[in-house]
C-alpha cells in the first residue's frame, strides 16, 4: 500500500511488515525519514535524521535560519556537485561542461500494478493487485534534466523494488555520468556487511565484515556481475544471526558491471547506493531521449538473515523467472564435458545416454566440443557447425538416437567468443571487442566478440539458426567463460 499524507507532505509505502517514508521537504528537497519494520500512519517527520549543519556544511540559501543541509540530510535520491559532497546517485554532464546535477520534485502518481522495464530483466506481476508503484517526478532546473524515481512495493512479500528513468527535458545535449538505481539513507552505521565473493568452483562465498567511516562495498567492472563480486549485499544488524535481528537485502537485477556502495558519515549515518557502476560508463541524451536503468531490490526483514534470504528467493520464483519451467519441474540430465571433454563420437554419446536413461535421466547435453575443428579449447569458436569427423551424417542421426530411448537432446554454445584459430576470425578479425591501437589481451585463448555492432550479431543468429531450427533441440547451454578487456 501507498500513501500520501497531503497535509504533512509525506510519502508512505507498506508491505504486509515493513515501511518506508519519503518526505518532501521546503524548495522541493527529497527526504528518506525511515526503512524498517512497519509503522502506523500520521505525523512522521519526527523520524527525518537532519543531523545539524556545521560550517563545513553547505547549506540552501532559501532556507535561512534552519538546522538544514543537503550534505548531512537523508537525501532520497542525491545529485552531484551542489550542496550534497557525499556519493552521488546521479550526475549529468551539462552542455557548459560541469556535473552539477540538482534533482528537485516536481510531482507524484501512484497506482495499482507496475510498469515493464522491458528490455532489461525486471520483476513482473501475475495480477495488478499484487503490488502498487509510486512514481516521484524530479528535475534539474537550470539543465532540464528530469527523472522518474520508480517504487514498486509488493503487498505480500516486504519487498520494494527501485529503478530510474532519466529524460533530457532540455534543449542541448546531455551526458549521464552516473545513475545508481536506488539511493537509501539509514540513522545508524551499526551494521555487519555481507557481501559474496568468488572464482570458479568457489562461487558465492559469504563474506561479513562491520561497517566503517567512508565507504565500503563490493563492485565489478568486468563487463559481467562475475563471480568474483556479486550483486548483492546485506547489512546486518550487529546481534542479529540466521533468525532473528534486522536485515536489509539489496540486489541488481542485472548482468553487467555494478556498484553497491555503503558510505559511513562523521555522524554515524550510512548511505546506501546501488546501480551500474559508475567506472567507464556515460549515457548520451539528446533532447528527449531518455534512459532506463536496471531494477534494485529491497528486502526488509526483522527476523534475521535467513528470512531474508527466503524473501529474495519467494520473489524471484513467482515474479522473476519466467517461461515453462517456472512451476515445472526440470528434466534431470547428464552433460557429457567431464565424461568426454573434447573426445566423444556419436556411439560414444549415445552410449553415455544408454546408461543414464537406465538410472532414470531424461536428458543428454552434448557440451564443447561438436562444431568445427574443436578438438581442444584453442580453436573453433566462432564456427558454429557440426564437425561430422565426430558426428557422421550430422547432428540430426545423433539426436535421433538419444530420442529413440525417449530422452531429450541439449548443446553447448559460448556464441559470444571467438577463437584467434577460426574461421570467423580469419575472416573478421576486427569484430573482436578492442580499441584502435592496442594489442587485445587473450584469456582461455579466446577473444570476445563485439555484439554492440549489428553484423556480428547477424552472424550469431545466422549460425544458431542454421543449427537450432533444424534439429530437435529441447535445451541450450550457453556459457560466458571470460571477462571484457579493451572494451573502449
Amino acid at each position: 500500500m501507498i500513501l500520501y499524507d497531503e497535509t504533512n507532505r509525506i510519502l508512505k509505502l507498506d508491505t504486509a511488515n515493513s515501511s518506508y517514508v519519503i518526505g518532501i521537504y521546503n524548495e522541493g528537497y527529497l527526504l528518506n525519514l525511515y526503512y524498517g519494520s512497519h509503522i502506523p500512519d500520521g505525523d512522521l517527520w519526527q523520524l527525518a535524521t537532519l543531523t545539524e549543519q556545521n560550517s563545513f556544511n553547505p547549506a540552501d540559501p532559501h532556507i535561512p535560519g534552519e538546522a538544514f543541509s543537503a550534505d548531512v540530510a537523508p537525501m532520497e535520491y542525491s545529485g552531484n556537485g551542489a550542496a550534497d559532497l557525499r556519493g552521488a546517485a546521479v550526475a549529468i554532464r551539462n552542455a557548459h561542461g560541469n556535473t552539477v546535477t540538482d534533482l528537485r520534485y516536481t510531482g507524484h502518481k501512484i497506482y495499482a500494478g507496475k510498469p515493464s522495464l522491458a528490455p532489461l530483466p525486471h520483476t513482473y506481476l501475475n495480477t495488478e493487485d499484487e503490488a502498487d508503484t509510486l512514481e516521484l517526478y524530479v528535475q534539474d532546473e537550470v539543465t532540464g534534466a528530469q527523472g522518474v524515481l520508480y517504487y514498486t512495493v509488493f503487498r505480500q512479500l516486504d519487498v520494494i523494488t527501485r529503478s530510474v528513468k532519466l529524460t533530457n527535458g532540455g534543449d542541448q545535449p546531455l551526458d549521464i555520468e552516473r545513475a545508481f538505481s536506488l539511493c537509501l539513507s539509514l540513522p545508524t552505521m551499526d551494521f555487519d556487511l555481507v557481501t559474496l565473493y568468488g572464482r570458479h568452483n568457489k562461487e558465492r562465498t559469504r563474506e561479513q565484515r562491520r561497517l566503517a567511516h567512508g565507504t565500503q562495498g563490493v563492485a565489478s567492472k568486468r563487463g559481467s556481475s562475475s563471480h568474483h563480486q556479486n550483486p548483492f549485499a546485506a547489512l546486518v544488524r550487529h546481534g542479529a544471526d540466521e533468525t532473528q535481528g534486522e536485515v536489509y537485502g539489496f540486489n541488481l537485477i542485472y548482468s553487467g558491471n555494478f556498484e553497491f556502495s555503503a558510505e559511513c558519515d562523521y555522524a554515524g549515518t550510512t548511505r546506501v547506493l546501488m546501480g551500474i557502476n559508475p567506472a567507464d560508463f556515460g549515457w548520451h541524451l539528446e533532447p528527449s531521449e531518455s534512459f532506463q536503468t536496471p531494477e534494485a531490490v529491497m528486502v526488509f526483514t526483522h527476523k534475521g538473515v535467513g528470512e531474508m534470504s527466503r524473501i529474495f528467493h519467494r520473489l524471484y520464483n513467482r515474479h522473476l523467472i519466467r517461461g515453462e519451467y517456472k512451476h515445472k519441474k526440470r528434466p534431470l540430465l547428464i552433460n557429457s564435458w567431464e565424461a568426454a571433454y573434447f573426445d566423444f563420437n556419436t556411439d560414444k554419446l549415445v552410449a553415455f545416454a544408454e546408461v543414464a536413461k537406465d538410472m532414470g535421466i531424461e536428458m543428454l547435453v552434448m557440451d564443447d566440443g561438436w562444431f568445427g575443428k574443436r578438438n581442444d579449447d584453442t580453436n573453433s569458436l566462432g564456427d558454429w557447425y557440426v564437425n561430422e569427423e565426430k558426428l557422421p551424417g550430422g547432428l540430426g542421426v545423433l539426436i535421433d538416437r538419444v530420442n529413440a530411448l525417449g530422452m531429450k537432446f541439449g548443446i553447448w554454445y559460448e556464441p559470444e567468443m571467438l577463437s584467434p584459430d577460426s574461421d570467423l576470425f580469419r575472416a573478421h578479425p576486427d569484430w573482436l571487442v578492442h580499441v584502435a591501437g592496442r594489442e587485445p589481451s587473450i584469456a582461455r585463448h579466446q577473444y570476445v566478440l563485439d555484439v554492440s555492432r549489428e553484423d556480428v550479431r547477424e552472424n550469431i543468429w545466422q549460425q544458431m539458426y542454421a543449427v537450432l531450427s533444424k534439429h530437435k533441440i529441447d535445451y541450450v547451454k550457453w556459457d560466458f567463460n571470460r571477462n571484457l578487456s579493451e572494451a573502449g
